[in-house]
């Protein structure tokens, strides 16, 4: 599975692709950058300049999902307005391409590389460097993060499916016993119905 992993950013977005290994925790680097849009320019023009860039990444790198940070509301409302920006555009140019998106909140993805949800992001650059034998942290942070969201999702996403699953199969069964129900109670109805005729 190749997975494309966004930090979601107008200033700085990080993309950061990795393959995982089927079913493992095997993880291997494919590539990672930052786009940087001027914080003078439009809004408008930011975000076609991020649209593009992942556009160009989805196209060059064919990932097969696109794992994105959870925005989450901070002291900041302008930063996070923006963050929430870039990511709804990553959100449909991955649709756009028939891509799955897959969101991860910040603390997932410390836990899934660090082993802490609190943990700093030089722990997390430190872990990816490790994870995915490079000879250097990947910099700016939000490089770094990108790669992180990627191995979280190639990580996660078996149990998520298993999750699902199991979701289905209970779903199945439940609709099954409903049914049961209704003709057991339909029956019953009809039998009382014929001792009244008699």
């Amino acid at each position: 599975m190749r997975v494309l992993g966004v930090d979601p950013g107008l200033t700085r977005c990080g993309l950061g692709v990795v393959d995982g290994g089927a079913g493992g925790r095997e993880v291997r680097y494919i590539a990672v950058d930052v786009v940087r849009t001027a914080a003078d320019a439009p809004l408008a023009t930011r975000l076609l300049a991020v649209g593009d860039e992942v556009e160009r990444w989805i196209a060059l790198h064919r990932p097969d999902v696109v794992a994105v940070e959870r925005v989450f509301s901070q002291h900041n409302v302008r930063t996070v307005m923006g963050t929430a920006q870039a990511s709804g555009v990553v959100a449909l140019l991955a649709a756009r391409a028939g891509l799955p998106v897959a969101f991860h909140t910040p603390s997932e993805v410390k836990a899934a590389v660090t082993g802490a949800g609190r943990a700093g992001k030089e722990q997390v650059a430190a872990m990816v460097t490790r994870l995915l034998g490079l000879a250097e942290a990947p910099r700016p942070a939000d490089a770094a993060d990108a790669l992180a969201l990627a191995i979280c999702h190639c990580w996660r996403a078996p149990m998520l499916d298993r999750m699902a699953q199991a979701r289905e199969r209970s779903a199945e069964l439940a609709r099954r016993h409903r049914a049961r129900l209704a003709a057991a109670e339909a029956a019953s109805r009809r039998g009382a119905a014929g001792d009244g005729g008699r």
